[in-house]
């Protein structure tokens, strides 16, 4: 089955940059989309970007629009989340998950079908 997993995550001051990596394996051949979610401590699970599994189409969730950027390395076959201008409500366990279906835009959980376990990220003031 399909295998991902989250790091790169850690403590930052505000204002500060981190890069989250989602490093994939199994048969992801038939994955159609990537996408980041995070989720804080008594909050639902909230949608932060998605991208193409080929890379040419991306999306993110308004709260960190301009500030957040996904890419994917194929080589690599890792989807990476570059967080700038970090903000102290960022902070949260961020999670990685895959799709088989793909839609113009896909913003909840039920539509991924594997999750990894998340790396939490924690922005100091």
């Amino acid at each position: 089955q399909v295998q991902l997993v989250e790091s790169g995550g850690g403590v930052v001051q505000a204002g500060g940059s981190l890069r989250l990596s989602c490093a994939a394996s199994g048969p992801t051949s038939s994955m159609s989309v990537l996408g980041w979610f995070r989720q804080a401590p008594g909050k639902e699970r909230e949608f932060v970007a998605c991208i193409r599994w080929s890379g040419r189409f991306t999306w993110y969730g308004d709260a960190v629009k301009g500030r957040f950027t996904i890419s994917r390395n194929n080589a690599k076959n890792t989807t990476y989340l570059q967080m700038d201008s970090l903000k102290p409500e960022a902070t949260a366990v961020y999670f990685c998950a895959a799709a088989k279906d793909w839609r113009p835009v896909m913003l909840r959980e039920y539509e991924y079908d594997y999750w990894g376990q998340g790396t939490q990220v924690t922005v100091s003031s």
